[in-house]
């Protein structure tokens, strides 16, 4: 068995796409160092600060976090950012985690699973969420 395989009969019930400027959040993190601990989860922090200039992983990760509420159809106001953590497989595979208010709001959507796709470059960091029902 797959993981596709708990794919098949699902349906998905929304979905959100959000692309991010990476020098934008660059700029962010230099110019306001509590964005850190605002939008983003103590474990998503630790991941993000690895490397040199952690930009491209905190880009990607805020563009999910975005992509998320834009599913939701909430926007950045509809669940502090910290209720949504971008998780990391050992593999490399990314998940979604909801607490708090976005939790909520995907359980009133119906919401039992989320797909998500990450990508980025130097420039540009990229989000695609799929927020799945129940089996029909």
């Amino acid at each position: 068995m797959t993981w596709a395989d708990g794919l098949v009969g699902r349906r998905v019930l929304c979905v959100g796409t959000d692309l991010a400027d990476v020098a934008e959040i660059r700029g962010v993190l230099t110019r306001q160092p509590s964005f850190r601990t605002k939008a983003f989860t103590e474990a998503e922090r630790a991941y993000c600060d690895i490397p040199k200039d952690p930009a491209e992983r905190y880009a990607v990760r805020f563009a999910a976090k975005e992509a998320v509420l834009k599913a939701l159809g909430t926007g950045l106001a509809g669940a502090p950012l910290t209720d949504i953590e971008v998780r990391r497989a050992p593999e490399g595979k990314p998940s979604l985690h909801l607490a708090g208010r976005a939790a909520a709001l995907a359980e009133a959507a119906g919401v039992r699973t989320w797909l998500i796709s990450l990508t980025h470059t130097a420039a540009q960091a990229h989000a695609m969420v799929a927020g799945l029902g129940d089996e029909t």
